[in-house]
């Protein structure tokens, strides 16, 4: 089994082929192709890539499937005995993503 861990939004994510995953919003156009080079762990079936911090010759294929909307978080804050509250809500932008290939140093998984 092959996994990397890659970064993207300021956020990691352990990464599988054939697999897709909702990452904070990417500017590209649906059905198009990237390559991700935050690249920061590979275990390639027990061959195993540490990055200081990155590991260099290695990328992640993705193609990017949808972009939508995460479900709608309520921020609510009250003051008790003031009669003071304030409801908002907040739906953050993300993109579907399905892993496509690993590579490191020229070989796929």
């Amino acid at each position: 089994m092959s996994y990397a861990i890659i970064e993207t939004g300021g956020k990691q994510y352990r990464v599988e082929v054939g697999r897709f995953y909702d990452v904070e919003l990417l500017e590209a156009e649906e059905d198009s192709k990237l390559t991700i080079d935050k690249v920061l762990f590979v275990n390639m079936d027990g061959d195993i890539s540490i990055g200081q911090p990155i590991v260099d010759s290695a990328s992640v294929e993705v193609t990017v499937m949808r972009h939508h909307k995460a479900k709608k978080v309520i921020v609510y804050k009250m003051r008790p005995k003031k009669k003071t509250r304030r409801k908002n809500g907040h739906r953050q932008p993300l993109t579907r993503i399905m892993v496509e290939a690993i590579n490191l140093s020229g070989t796929a998984a």
